[in-house]
């Protein structure tokens, strides 16, 4: 029934060509209509509502609704760092010193930051030697800077002396290694701007305080606020488009220049990719799904896909053609012959990417939605647009004088003996085969456990020198943000507590038993012995309930007496009498309290502990780690302590989906099965052969888990969404290959001879589509992005390994199955075969 139906549909598309053409292009023009109403603000992320079961977002809106969100502490201050860098020189020289001022002097006076500057306005080391210059305290700038001046160098170098000395706070604008030297390769001007001012006043400062360390880079100065990472990132999407684009231009065009060997046939199959493309976000569109910045994933994935369905078309109709026939009958033929194959591959592949639906991050599942309409709509163009153009344009060429005759990829004098070797190796050698792959592809699937894990790959700036140096615009011009995010994270500590990544822990239970400060403070000691904690001058790197209480009782002597006389050891830590103390805290000063203990209806419910950390979401894999064993430290017998941070968060979070990953993977595998078993019974009269197609799928997964491992490719929020779709690639090839065998043997076929027919023509195309998939995904190597680099290495494995499977183990489960089911391999065909292989 479903050949019929698309039979008729092929025979309608064939014969009446330039209607459809007519047709698919209005209806192009419908679906494309939708792009505009495309929501392209979601972003590779979720909210803490898509993991609601987790304990460290239940934690984390614990504290939310019960600590609210410190507003009462913050202020409307928002601080921006301008850092000095002189690698050759002295950043606290005289020269340098004056610089700062100037550079001070230049960003007051700009209208821009004016309007948006702080009451605490611009400060620097260099303010506090020049005060000291001047001798006086209230010293205007430009007195700053003629004391300055007027110094020489000896005596602004015992002034920096001076100053690093007497002043505790000096050291907050020097790296964080800095020790006692009047000298320094770096230092930084913290700017203080009016949050209240709005949004657009302080992008406007923001683009002000980078145009103007613009000016003074030759100096070393540079600020990496919004501005600056906005400029970097248009600057890396053009250098990634220079670069890559047309690298995988080429690889695609070369290779499919290789495969079909027909300007015509490259032009109408690029033509086929794009509208599945333009279909894709079409749909997506009119279906109001969500498309962010990651949708990049379904682009390339849809694109390769219809790269393959482009050769499968194109190669069977080449085969089907007879040197005396004319267009429409070999491409009616040979489009009904490979349809049922794409059609299974649709259905199978879209199988494998609505797996994605199990999983709880939404974009994850928006991407499973976008590559399932992605293929559906290559199917459509492939089996509609694409052979009625073709027959168009060839028509008319012929009709001009030009032979449109070509040789079908895999038939060749080199290619075909190549391929034919595979089915060698089947008859041979089955049941060696199919041992050595499943002990390799169980290997590989082992690895899963030693798969680093990561939140975040962050690109080191580093860019080969052999990239920089290609010719022309393909030269990778690097960018200095990337580098110098690098040098900020590790010489700097956050400017103060509101710029830091915080982490906070929330004690429940019995959080008025004697020892639960003093189990606060060794799980906050365990944290900073890591050196996670922030420790520069002016910075609080914990707020807990001991040092908020040590903090009251230095203004209060009443709640004073009462922490001396609830600390047995004299360690400065009340281990007595808790709740006595918890209600002079509240007594002394309940604000304060409220922040840091939870108190409902008279009874102490929990304590939280709130650490300022000297870390990045770089650092977020082994950060969660060691805030998880200062947690543990905080716990007891009848009382819990959990972490709730971003950090913790972000952890759990990767945790559950790439548990969720695993399950996915399992769906698909099993659904994929038990939908190939039925169709090749509906479609082939034996739902074994089915069986026996779908098991090299579980074999892919195997290998490419087992090249994550040997690339040393982590899972990531990006590469275990990639796992998954990895299903959808690897059923594609053995689905034509399994189904041209089908067809081979009911046409009367032995079964070699299927094999035959299977491998070295299916196999032809598969090759082709292989190599142009895998040789433009291999050029996403080029950009020097860790994320990026993992993401096309995974994609290229899966390829490649899917090819392999299809042509070295499926075969020989095909030999095995053959010499099995009696009911379709004859005495007669047994003799065939043998006869073959003399």
């Amino acid at each position: 029934m479903l050949r019929e139906k698309l039979g008729s549909a092929i025979d309608a598309v064939t014969e009446h060509n330039r209607a459809t053409l007519l047709v698919l292009i209005l209806l192009t023009g419908l679906v494309a209509a939708g792009i505009p109403q495309l929501d392209t603000t979601s972003q590779a992320g979720g909210s803490a509502e898509d993991f609601q079961d987790l304990e460290a977002v239940e934690t984390g809106q614990y504290i939310q609704e019960n600590y609210g969100n410190d507003s009462r502490e913050r202020t409307n201050r928002t601080v921006r760092s301008v850092y000095v860098r002189t690698e050759d020189s002295n950043a606290l020289s005289k020269s340098s010193l004056l610089d700062g001022l100037q550079y001070q002097r230049a960003i007051v006076g700009n209208g821009s930051v004016q309007a948006a500057l702080h009451d605490d306005g611009v400060r620097g080391i260099e303010n506090l030697v020049a005060v000291r210059a001047a001798g006086d305290a209230n010293a205007t700038l430009d007195e700053q800077m003629r004391a300055l001046e007027n110094a020489s160098a000896a005596e602004v170098k015992d002034l920096v002396g001076q100053v690093l000395a007497e002043n505790p706070a000096a050291g907050r604008f020097l790296p964080a290694d800095h020790g006692e030297g009047t000298s320094s390769n770096g230092r930084r001007i913290l700017v203080a701007l009016d949050t209240g001012v709005g949004e657009d006043r302080l992008s406007e400062a923001d683009a002000a305080l980078y145009g103007t360390t613009q000016e003074r880079s030759d100096a070393g100065f540079f600020v990496l606020n919004a501005q600056a990472y906005n400029d970097a990132n248009d600057h890396y999407f053009s250098e990634m488009v220079e670069l890559v684009v047309p690298v995988a231009l080429l690889v695609i065009l070369t290779v499919l220049a290789f495969g079909y060997r027909d300007l015509v046939d490259v032009v109408v199959g690029m033509a086929g990719v794009l509208l599945s493309v333009l279909w894709t976000f079409g749909l997506l569109g009119w279906l109001g799904v969500e498309a962010g910045t990651i949708m990049i994933v379904p682009v390339v994935l849809v694109s390769g896909l219809s790269i393959d369905f482009g050769f499968h078309v194109f190669n069977r109709y080449r085969e089907q053609r007879g040197a005396d026939e004319g267009i429409r009958a070999p491409m009616s033929r040979g489009v009904r012959l490979v349809a049922t194959a794409l059609f299974l591959v649709t259905v199978t592949a879209s199988i494998g990417f609505l797996a994605n639906l199990v999983n709880p991050l939404p974009v994850i599942r928006d991407i499973g939605i976008a590559i399932t309409l992605g293929v559906v709509s290559a199917l459509f163009i492939f089996l509609t647009v694409v052979p009625a153009l073709k027959i168009s344009i060839d028509g008319l060429l012929e009709r001009v004088g030009f032979d449109r005759r070509k040789r079908a990829l895999g038939h060749g004098t080199y290619l075909r003996p190549v391929l034919a070797s595979c089915v060698t190796l089947a008859k041979r050698a089955a049941p060696a085969v199919l041992v050595l792959s499943v002990l390799v592809g169980a290997a590989g699937g082992l690895a899963w456990a030693d798969l680093d894990q990561e939140s975040f790959q962050q690109a080191d700036g580093e860019v080969a020198e052999w990239k920089q140096n290609l010719p022309g615009p393909l030269g990778w011009e690097p960018s200095d943000v990337a580098e110098q995010q690098q040098y900020v994270d590790r010489a700097y500590q956050p400017a103060n507590a509101d710029d830091a990544m915080q982490s906070r822990i929330l004690v429940e239970g019995d959080v008025t038993a004697p020892d639960t400060l003093e189990a606060i403070d060794a799980g906050v000691g365990r944290i900073d012995e890591s050196g996670l904690l922030v420790t520069e001058s002016g910075v609080r790197g914990e707020r807990s309930p001991t040092t908020v209480m040590t903090r009251v009782a230095a203004e209060n002597e009443t709640f004073a007496a009462v922490l001396d006389r609830s600390d047995t050891d004299g360690d400065g830590i009340p281990d007595r009498n808790l709740e006595r103390v918890y209600d002079a805290f509240y007594a002394a000063d309940s604000a304060a309290a409220e922040r840091v203990v939870e108190r409902r209806g008279g009874e102490y419910r929990s304590l939280l502990v709130t650490l300022s950390l000297d870390a990045s979401y770089a650092d977020a894999t082994s950060a969660a780690a060691e805030i998880e064993d200062g947690a543990a430290a905080m716990a007891g017998d009848d009382r819990t302590a959990t972490a709730g941070g971003s950090i913790s968060i972000n952890a759990a979070v990767l945790d559950e989906i790439i548990g969720g990953i695993v399950l996915t993977m399992a769906v698909a595998l099993l659904a994929i099965a038990v939908t190939l078993t039925g169709a090749f019974r509906y479609m082939h009269g034996s739902a074994t052969l089915g069986a026996v197609v779908a098991v090299p799928i579980a074999l892919v997964v195997g290998l490419v888990i087992g090249g994550m491992y040997l690339l040393a490719i982590p899972l990531t929020l990006l590469t275990a969404l990639l796992m998954s779709l990895v299903i959808g690639l690897g059923v594609d090839y053995n689905i034509h290959i399994g189904d041209r065998f089908a067809d081979e043997l009911a046409a009367g076929a032995s079964s070699t001879e299927a094999l035959h027919a299977a491998v070295t023509g299916t196999g032809g195309a598969l090759l082709g589509s292989t190599l142009t998939s895998a040789g433009a995904f291999a050029t996403i190597a080029l950009v020097p992005n860790p994320q990026l680099e993992s993401f096309g290495g995974i994609v290229v494995v899966a390829l490649v390994t899917s090819f392999l499977v299809s042509l070295l183990v499926l075969p020989s489960l095909l030999v095995l199955w053959s010499r099995l089911d009696t009911g379709t391999v004859t005495a007669d065909a047994e003799s065939e075969d043998a006869a073959s292989m003399d």
